[in-house]
């Protein structure tokens, strides 16, 4: 089984600068506004909100039972309390570490749900991977990279219950917004924001 950072894959579809393109306006926007350290007016959320409509990820982790629908972007801006709460459901659930979960990462997922047509939550084998867990796992099986995405906090493996995991798995290479790998006998596929590869 080959690990995360082998093979580059080049596919069509949307790309990651593509995906990230259209929402560029409500992120200047965002920056502007947390640069200066203020609240939108309704109006200017509003607005935001037509140039860019909140984005919401559902999740569901295997290990805790723990689960959550979060509007994580909304207004122009990442939400911190929905980021605070996706970066304690996707922790390592072996040391119980909290890492903070890349953004793009979570863009990615949302897009994801979009192309599939999900609102049912994914289910999380693996989140962050604090480096005593991605160790332990490179001790015990094969196909777990040294310095994975996971410890990064730039990488999710998932399933979504009730659907083939290759179509899930084809999704994914159709965003084109970094690594994916397809892990059939486990039943799930990683999605990472790496450089764009498959495996």
């Amino acid at each position: 089984m080959q690990n995360e950072r082998e093979k580059t894959f080049h596919a069509p579809g949307m790309g990651r600068r593509s995906f990230l393109r259209s929402g560029a306006a409500a992120v200047a926007t965002a920056a502007v506004t947390a640069a200066a350290g203020t609240l939108l007016t309704s109006r200017e959320a509003e607005a935001a909100n037509r140039i860019a409509p909140p984005r919401q990820i559902s999740l569901l982790n295997t290990h805790t039972s723990e689960r959550l629908t979060a509007e994580y972007w909304s207004r122009g801006r990442y939400q911190r309390d929905a980021l605070r709460a996706i970066n304690k459901l996707l922790r390592d659930h072996r040391t119980d570490t909290v890492y903070p979960i890349d953004p793009e990462l979570l863009d990615t997922v949302h897009a994801l749900q979009a192309r599939i047509g999900t609102k049912t939550p994914l289910h999380v084998i693996s989140g962050y991977r604090s480096p005593e867990s991605n160790e332990f796992l490179r001790e015990v099986g094969s196909g777990v990279a040294r310095s994975s995405f996971h410890m990064r906090g730039m990488a999710i493996d998932i399933r979504a219950p009730g659907m083939d995991t290759r179509m899930i798995h084809r999704a994914a290479l159709r965003l084109r917004a970094g690594g994916v790998g397809y892990y059939p006998q486990s039943d799930f596929v990683h999605m990472d924001v790496g450089p764009i590869r498959t495996w």
